[in-house]
């Protein structure tokens, strides 16, 4: 399902969530907001879940106190998107967003399958226009991490791209001392 305001270019951030406000949208709907167009999510696969689980406990483990790790929380990436992120680690502490979204993040993620041609493409631009220092995709299809660095943000892209397989260890640009293993964040295949 996507859905746009008829008469405008899209949905702003305040517009968007002026929609659960009224009720329009619950505040439950897996939707996200990406470049003024609302994207319906699709359910999640278990191994899908699993990497995000993953993800999540090997960021945390990593990162200590030193930074705040939301999953799958709005974050404010410009006045039309506010995408929700698998993970993202924004600066500050939890009090820090009582009252508002974050709008800078030292790393977002999303975890790819089916999403994959969105993620490197709509969202990258998206994350590389909100100067988001670095982004990785969990690439399910292909088992590995896609790394990118560099944020153009008047290009809205990234100018530095690397592949990590299982094995490599990932550094993160705002924490050089802080490192995940690309293996703890791929969750096995299935056996048929």
């Amino acid at each position: 399902m996507t859905t746009t305001a008829s008469d405008s270019p899209g949905y702003s951030v305040e517009s968007y969530f002026g929609l659960v406000t009224s009720g329009d949208l619950a505040a439950d709907d897996r939707v996200e907001l990406l470049e003024g167009v609302i994207v319906a999510e699709p359910p999640q696969e278990p191994r899908h879940a699993s990497a995000i689980m993953r993800l999540d406990e090997a960021v945390r483990a990593a990162m200590g106190k030193r930074a705040v790790v939301r999953v799958q929380l709005p974050f404010i990436a410009g006045p039309f998107s506010a995408p929700e992120p698998d993970l993202a680690i924004v600066p500050g502490s939890p009090g820090d967003y009582d009252g508002q979204h974050p709008s800078a993040a030292v790393l977002v993620v999303e975890v790819a399958d089916a999403s994959l041609p969105q993620d490197r493409l709509s969202k990258q631009r998206i994350y590389a226009a909100a100067d988001c220092l670095e982004y990785w995709i969990v690439n399910l299809r292909d088992d590995c991490v896609e790394v990118y660095r560099e944020p153009d943000v008047a290009g809205s892209r990234y100018t530095e791209r690397r592949v990590a397989h299982s094995g490599d260890a990932l550094d993160l640009v705002a924490f050089p001392d802080v490192h995940v293993s690309v293996t703890d964040l791929l969750p096995a295949r299935a056996v048929r």
